[in-house]
């Protein structure tokens, strides 16, 4: 008896292994729907996308939300349907979604380490591995054709089919369902780098690591420190919030809500001003180290918010420690005491997401069940706007969100 496929199946219902309808459904972006994330996503059928040789099409279950995609539904800082048209995709419209789990339904004539029927959750890292600057880059994370899937690239993780390089295909962890291993990889694989990467400056046995926040990259980076020998103090705004990190692994927490020289650092001219602000880092300082139960300073400080932490941040590392960021969320006007920074010979590290091996390497401690994915609320396909509106104004839960697209819907959770 012959199987009879269709042109495009319902969200949540599969078709065989392996075939592929021409048309699916996806949540996407059109530069006329730019503006908040709640009417900026919308339902449309668009073609499946063709892969090429050393390209993948993964079959979604689930995807994880992140804020690139914030990003994308505003159409600030950057245009991404204007990015895609330069890279050639005159589609018009953007699908986003830069984590994803799903199963493997075709692969490209070069492809060799996944094959259709395997379930893989997706990093975000998009370069072509034959690309001449990327064959030439020490690290295709410098190559200029380096791109974030989802976000920066077309064909992400919110539509029933993704198109990925093979390169981005990992094994999903089994003791997990489809909507936790969707959850944690950007942000996991982006903390996995901002600690192993910039050598000296890797987590040693017994280092202190400072981690501002508990939310998706705070909760990862907690569990990461903790994974391979570090000790983690969090930086939180609640005494919630705190007992949450202590969970993770944290060693102790600082509540930043007791401290008001945040923001911009005065100049080091304006005595009374510089003083107030000195007087508040030094107090900081003492919290970092009641929290640890010992007076040592942090060999590093896992940075993301940006302009109102940075100059605490730089003063309370440990001298010839580092400063790692990897965000600006609280803006990106950055003043640095330089005293503190030559006098006692600290670094201020940029790093953005994670190269094959991070990539790899943190998603190994989630298949060793070493990490847990944090995962906080769980969403139905249509509600890919409203996820990111939370996320927009700072609504969202502690810790991870994803979508369900193939999967079951047992995984919702009840929302508030």
């Amino acid at each position: 008896m012959s199987t009879m496929t269709k042109d495009l199946y319902d969200v949540g219902e599969a078709p065989p292994l392996g075939v592929v309808p021409p048309k699916m459904h996806a949540m996407v972006v059109r530069r006329e729907y730019f503006g908040e994330p709640k009417q900026a996503f919308r339902a449309e059928v668009v073609p499946t996308p063709e892969i090429g040789p050393r390209e993948v099409l993964v079959y979604v279950m689930a995807a994880g939300i992140n804020y690139n995609n914030v990003w994308a539904a505003l159409g600030i800082p950057i245009d991404v349907i204007r990015v895609h048209a330069q890279m050639g995709d005159d589609t018009g419209f953007h699908i986003g979604g830069s984590d994803g789990s799903g199963i493997v339904y075709a692969v490209g004539s070069e492809v060799t380490n996944v094959k259709v029927g395997d379930e893989v959750v997706m990093h975000c890292g998009a370069w072509d591995p034959e690309a001449p600057d990327v064959k030439m880059a020490d690290d295709p994370m410098f190559a200029p054709s380096f791109k974030i899937w989802g976000y920066e690239t077309n064909w992400g993780s919110f539509a029933q089919f993704t198109r990925v390089w093979a390169h981005q295909c990992m094994p999903k962890a089994p003791h997990l369902t489809w909507e936790a291993a969707a959850a944690p990889t950007l942000v996991g694989a982006t903390v996995y780098r901002m600690l192993t990467n910039w050598t000296p400056h890797n987590v040693r046995p017994n280092d202190v690591v400072l981690v501002w926040g508990t939310g998706g990259l705070g909760s990862m980076a907690i569990q990461i420190t903790r994974a391979l020998g570090g000790i983690p103090v969090a930086v939180v705004s609640s005494e919630e919030k705190g007992a949450y990190a202590k969970t993770l692994g944290a060693q102790g927490w600082v509540n930043r809500k007791q401290f008001q020289h945040w923001g911009m650092m005065p100049h080091w001219k304006d005595d009374e001003q510089y003083n107030e602000w000195l007087k508040g880092a030094r107090a900081f300082g003492k919290a970092v180290w009641d929290a640890l139960g010992e007076r040592r300073s942090p060999r590093i400080v896992f940075e993301h918010p940006g302009e109102d932490t940075i100059p605490t941040s730089i003063f309370v590392c440990d001298t010839g420690g580092m400063v790692v960021i990897c965000a600006g969320t609280t803006g990106y006007n950055a003043v640095v005491d330089l005293r503190y920074l030559w006098m006692r010979q600290k670094r201020l590290q940029g790093s953005h997401f994670a190269n094959d091996i991070q990539a790899y390497g943190f998603n190994d401690l989630v298949v060793a069940g070493k990490i847990d994915p944090c995962l906080a609320q769980v969403f139905p396909f249509e509600e890919v706007g409203l996820s990111h509106q939370l996320m927009y104004e700072t609504r969202n839960p502690e810790g991870n969100m994803a979508i369900l697209v193939g999967a079951p819907r047992e995984g919702l959770t009840t929302r508030t």
